[in-house]
């Protein structure tokens, strides 16, 4: 089976590294990135590409191809994906863009596509999860989902380190928040409502506002939900500051004769400010839980995952959470587990029992441990 990966950053690389693990697969890795695709020539099977796929003409780069994980930077994610549907390529995305998949459900139906989307940890995981629950549950009450992925050693000023792409990050700082309250969509400001949580072995975290629920306001029956981003306390409200002073703002302002992006300049500085060191560890932190009923009692599921750097091979643990996530899920397009044409987002996977076990075991492989607790209200 032949397997185009679009985009070979520290989330796409991972995937490279795990999908290469098959012998049946043939790999070849796309990036406008030198450095990037440098990091992966010395992996057996894998074939590089270096092309702008802003300009690159989708179709005939993806001709031959069986399948495409695409794990390109959000702002380019909607229009690649769409791009992908078109040639009639099954997709796995992990893109965080703005737009509703969902637009692109007849196309990718007309194309005999299967496309699954935001298959990543969050929104991934805590998708699978929900649906999972959702079929245990009748009917379902509540959904809450808190999730970070951070620097394992917190430094002045930040205590952040990006491990992701920090342009995704500056989105989930700008978008509004949209919840579920009593049945009725409600719109909040990211970075908004913090509150703090305890969590063994890392300590307090806050948690805010961000645009995490996505599909699930589509797909889900809860009357009640929301998704926040967990920070080291004290990063939301210097984000804020950065976010009410215009940093944040797309919006050219005139400088010195010269037209200057404050988004551009501000998400260039801080990509410096935020890399991690070579080696530097991370963390990935996620509480999800869900209440409801069956038959005549009440039940909180709860899952918690804690996620640490792989020293062995490097690798972040983000880029392990997210990238494995969409790797698994590739796995199961490749064997025909999932054959559902159309847009596919996570939860429809947990719907599934054959495809949650399946990841379940795919994780466990991994050394990604999801700890559920089931209990009686």
């Amino acid at each position: 089976m032949r397997i185009i990966v679009l985009g070979a950053g520290l989330v796409g690389g991972a995937i490279v590294k795990d999908l290469a693990k098959e012998a049946e697969f043939d790999l070849t890795v796309v990036d406008l990135s030198a450095q990037a695709l440098r990091r992966l020539e010395g992996h057996a099977k894998v074939k590089t590409v270096q092309v702008d796929l802003q300009k690159e003409d989708v179709h005939a780069l993806l001709r031959g191809c069986d399948l495409v994980v695409c794990a390109v930077p959000g702002f380019m994610g909607f229009a690649t994906l769409k791009r992908v549907i078109e040639a009639g390529k099954d997709v796995v995305d992990i893109s965080f863009f703005p737009e509703d998949a969902f637009q692109l459900d007849e196309l990718a139906k007309a194309r005999g596509v299967r496309a699954v989307v935001d298959c990543g940890v969050a929104p991934g995981l805590c998708n699978v999860l929900a649906g999972r629950v959702d079929t245990l549950l009748d009917p379902l009450d509540s959904y809450a989902c808190y999730v970070g992925g951070l620097p394992r050693v917190r430094r002045w000023p930040y205590e952040y380190g990006a491990v992701f792409s920090p342009s995704d990050v500056l989105e989930e700082y700008t978008r509004l928040a949209y919840q579920v309250e009593d049945g009725r969509e409600v719109v909040r400001l990211a970075l908004s409502e913090v509150e703090l949580l305890d969590f063994p072995e890392v300590g307090t975290l806050e948690a805010f506002n961000t645009d995490g629920l996505r599909s699930l306001r589509k797909t889900l029956r809860a009357p009640s939900m929301k998704e926040k981003t967990m920070r080291y306390p004290g990063h939301a409200n210097l984000m804020r500051v950065f976010r009410e002073s215009g940093f944040f703002s797309p919006e050219p302002v005139q400088l010195q004769g010269q037209a200057v992006s404050p988004l551009a300049l501000t998400s260039k500085l801080l990509a410096q400010q935020w890399q991690l060191k070579e080696g530097e560890e991370d963390l990935t932190v996620m509480r999800v839980a869900l209440e409801g009923r069956k038959k005549d009692q009440r039940y909180r599921y709860s899952y918690d995952l804690l996620d640490r750097y792989d020293a062995a091979t490097g690798t972040t643990s983000m880029a392990r959470t997210t990238g494995y996530t969409c790797s698994i899920v590739a796995r199961q397009l490749a064997k025909g587990l999932w054959t559902q044409k159309g847009i596919c987002p996570p939860e429809f996977l947990g719907r599934d029992p054959a495809c949650f076990e399946h990841l379940m075991a795919e994780y466990a492989k991994r050394n990604i441990r999801v700890k559920e607790t089931v209990t009686p209200l």
